[in-house]
């Protein structure tokens, strides 16, 4: 009589995937390559930070303003050109404050455009995840009339929060990693 064992789905479809760490501040707490982008570009009054705190989470704060037709904070992560499908998801953990922000990509540097979807916080822990291929191309706030994402390459992923009301915010990131 043969011998074999079933094993359920969930079991085999994770212990299949492959991640890769795109960033995680406990084991490189550096924060070299991020930098943050305001709407002052643009004559706002809105400031972001960003930070490795002591407990080693990276941490993108600060406060939305409207003054000037402003209305945004930006932090913009660069990454070595990463060979990426766009069947991958990006997985996040991350803890928020209960406010609305956008996930971004680009899979060139200097594109003008983004790739992007938006996330609620909970204001706890949580994992949030994207799939490349739903995330939409959009400009200063306007979805543009391109195909969702479909590159091989990743050189920046982005978080912006712009609700079109002042507000204040922090938002934790502990990990992100690229998932098969």
């Amino acid at each position: 009589m043969p011998c074999f064992y079933i094993y359920p789905l969930s079991l085999l479809f994770f212990s299949s995937m492959t991640s890769q760490t795109l960033f995680e501040p406990k084991t490189n707490p550096n924060p070299k390559n991020w930098y943050i982008v305001d709407d002052v570009v643009m004559g706002g009054r809105s400031s972001g930070q960003f930070k490795i705190t002591e407990e080693g989470y990276a941490q993108f704060s600060g406060t939305v303003s409207l003054e000037n037709n402003g209305g945004f904070s930006s932090v913009r992560y660069s990454i070595q050109n990463t060979d990426v499908h766009p069947g991958h998801t990006i997985k996040i953990r991350l803890k928020g404050d209960g406010n609305r922000y956008q996930f971004r990509v680009k899979n060139k540097r200097n594109q003008r455009y983004s790739y992007s979807d938006h996330f609620e916080t909970s204001g706890d822990w949580q994992t949030v995840t994207f799939k490349l291929n739903n995330l939409y191309p959009s400009f200063r706030g306007k979805r543009l009339d391109l195909p969702n994402f479909n590159h091989t390459s990743l050189e920046e992923i982005a978080f912006l929060i712009g609700n079109k009301v002042p507000q204040s915010f922090e938002l934790t990131i502990l990990k992100i990693e690229l998932v098969d």
